[in-house]
């Protein structure tokens, strides 16, 4: 039985606001600060009464405590913010197929399987992108095994992406021969992504700041990890950085959001400044 609450309007007072965002910091790594208060209260909100619950504290206690983890995760789906679109940040995509992916075969043999994780993978714009940037403009690709991995902590949104469906403004920056060559029209303003480039990548879910979750992620080449820190504190990010640090292989390459700085975060990796982006490299030498 829900214990009996007398608010009457449902409100969230700043001691409540305060008990909320370290609990989702603990489970999620992402501190809110009170510039995302408003944003924070009517989510939260429209959860108390999608619950059937009449205040906060009646909800907080059926948060914590429920056994599934499933109304957590419905929260983490509504407050994580998920806005992309194909080719964003072409500059990365150039410097993938130009500089990193040759230091990468370089360091493999023939036989050997290249690997790309994407995260967060959002709706998918980024890890199709990914593979359309390896079809259209990486000559060896007929010559190499590419698996591409792409996880988000969102469930909703990584069903978006296994669906492949896109509003007009997601494909924006395509050429109009890459929309023919790989979308369907569907009318009213949407497309679909080819069947051939839905299972081409692989989507899971992951919290990076996990540890446990994150131990099942290793041997990547390249990964993608933008627009992802931003919203972790200092701590947060340091966890998130080791964490990826171990999923790649000695020699892999990271990318990260243009105003993010790997730099700031953790020495652990090597600035690598090529003609077209920025990157982060493992070093072939682990000596962290």
């Amino acid at each position: 039985m829900k214990e009996k609450c007398v608010c009457s309007d449902i409100a969230i007072t700043d001691e409540e606001f305060e008990k909320f965002r370290e609990f989702f910091y603990r489970k999620t790594g992402i501190m809110f600060d009170e510039s995302k208060r408003y944003f924070v209260d009517r989510r939260l909100i429209e959860r108390i009464k999608a619950t059937g619950h009449n205040c906060f504290k009646n909800y907080f206690i059926f948060l914590r405590f429920e056994a599934t983890g499933k109304e957590l995760q419905n929260l983490i789906n509504v407050l994580t913010v998920n806005e992309t679109y194909f080719f964003r940040e072409e500059y990365q995509f150039q410097c993938m197929v130009k500089r990193m992916l040759p230091e990468i075969m370089s360091l493999k043999k023939r036989g050997d399987m290249i690997r790309i994780w994407s995260i967060p993978s959002s709706t998918g714009e980024e890890p199709y992108s990914i593979a359309i940037y390896l079809l259209e403009y990486w000559s060896e690709i007929d010559k190499w095994d590419v698996e591409i991995i792409s996880s988000d902590i969102d469930t909703n949104v990584l069903e978006q992406a296994k669906r492949g469906i896109y509003a007009e403004r997601s494909v924006k920056s395509l050429p109009d021969e890459i929309i023919k060559k790989y979308f369907k029209t569907l009318g009213n303003g949407y497309f679909k992504i080819s069947d051939e480039l839905i299972s081409s990548v692989e989507f899971t879910r992951v919290n990076l700041v996990d540890r446990v979750e994150t131990k099942r992620y290793r041997g990547f080449d390249i990964v993608f990890c933008r627009n992802l820190l931003i919203y972790f504190d200092d701590a947060s990010r340091k966890v998130a950085a080791e964490n990826l640090y171990d999923a790649m292989n000695p020699g892999a390459f990271i990318c990260l959001g243009h105003s993010e700085s790997m730099s700031r975060i953790s020495p652990i990796f090597h600035v690598r400044k090529f003609p077209e982006a920025i990157v982060y490299q493992k070093p072939l030498e682990e000596g962290r």
